[in-house]
């Protein structure tokens, strides 16, 4: 038997069930291949030395069982060839190690994006040519178009599950080899056709959050590779508001969690998280939605990376995102000459947090992106009264 031309990546949800199906429907010859990208036990044993506590609870192992159960099903009831492949020491390697530095540094990483740089669309894509197909496919709300000689990365057409965002560091081979059947539908389309075909996955719940957790809880999940180091919490002025269980479990921006009640002489307005001294082991909180401290109107990034393999420009205007399902950002991009960005932006931005990915458009096409190193935002002294 000859090989299939297309692999899909088969998740075991309803976005790439539907995607296989589609592709199926046009004649492709297809196979699908289930990912497991993460293992507890081999990720425990791994990071022992890293500081994670043992006793961790497996939930994560259960999830990619019940995932690989029903991407089995989804194979069968199409009656495509069916692999199954553990990348969990390429997923260590590729993202968490660089994840967990980034946390202990104080920001606040997008593991998304190098999930699909690093294995979705790189280790995965290596595995399938190795299976003797010319191509992948996946569940991604997204589209590639070829124009004028390249090959272009479009938002998907649903605009609620455009998954652009995560995809920005993609580049021209892998685009070329890559199909994205969902990326013309909205998602009560997708979820009508594999109703109508009788898809096991059909009414199944979407995943939400990082995609190795899965539903557990993200602090007591990062505090089993960095362990809690409580310190004070403090208003921008230098007063002790709280205590907080360790500065990288919080984020630019963050309300929940931070448990500051009425604070004698502050108004009864809720507080944000406006900024974080790793090194004293400080976070620093100011009270309103419009607090100042969370304002910025420029921002700089590291080395960007280019869908067509260059930048538009020297200088440019475009859109941009800060965060993913933000709306579209008015700003004017200078390329310095390391590679990195410095973006200014019509408006203010709210909470831009360093680690995170800036993404841009032009119209439809998603241009590439960079990670944020830092912002305009004010400066918190932090040479307190005990300094």
């Amino acid at each position: 038997m000859s090989p299939a031309r297309v692999i899909v990546g088969l998740s075991g949800g309803v976005d790439s069930s539907v995607a296989a199906l589609l592709l199926q429907r046009q004649g492709e010859s297809i196979a699908g291949l289930f990912m497991q990208n993460w293992d507890d036990d081999a990720q425990g044993s791994a990071s022992v030395a890293g500081g994670r506590m043992p006793g961790a609870t497996a939930t994560s192992d259960c999830r990619a069982e019940d995932d690989r159960r029903d991407a089995l099903g989804i194979a069968g009831r199409l009656g495509i060839p069916f692999h199954a492949r553990n990348f969990a020491k390429e997923y260590w390697a590729g993202v968490f190690e660089h994840f967990l530095a980034e946390y202990r540094a104080g920001r606040t990483p997008n593991p998304d994006v190098l999930c699909n740089r690093e294995i979705k669309f790189k280790t995965f894509l290596d595995e399938a040519r190795a299976l003797g197909a010319e191509k992948i496919a996946t569940g991604h709300y997204a589209r590639v178009a070829h124009r004028d000689g390249r090959w272009q990365l479009l938002r998907g057409v649903d605009q609620d599950k455009d998954q652009s965002y995560f995809l920005h560091q993609l580049g021209q081979d892998q685009l070329a080899a890559t199909l994205f059947p969902v990326g013309d539908l909205p998602k009560a389309e997708v979820r009508r056709l594999a109703a109508e075909a009788g898809l096991p996955t059909a009414a199944k719940k979407d995943s939400t959050g990082i995609c190795f957790i899965g539903e557990r809880d993200f602090r007591e999940f990062l505090g089993q590779y960095l362990p809690a180091q409580p310190g004070e919490i403090r208003s921008v002025d230098g007063e002790v508001v709280g205590r907080h269980s360790g500065v990288w479990y919080y984020t630019l921006g963050q309300r929940e969690g931070l448990q500051v009640g009425g604070v004698r002489g502050r108004p009864a307005a809720p507080w944000f998280v406006v900024g974080k001294d790793v090194a004293r082991n400080l976070l620093f909180v100011d009270q309103g939605t419009d607090t100042p401290w969370l304002l910025s109107n420029r921002l700089w990034t590291e080395p960007a990376h280019w869908i067509a393999g260059a930048a538009p420009g020297e200088w440019f205007a475009c859109t941009a995102k800060t965060r993913y399902r933000q709306p579209d950002q008015a700003c004017e991009v200078r390329v310095d000459a390391d590679g990195s960005l410095s973006v200014a932006f019509a408006v203010p931005q709210r909470a831009v947090t360093p680690g995170q990915s800036l993404v841009l458009y032009r119209g439809e096409e998603c241009l590439g992106g960079a990670v944020i190193a830092r912002t305009d935002a004010p400066t918190i002294e932090t040479k307190t009264p005990d300094a």
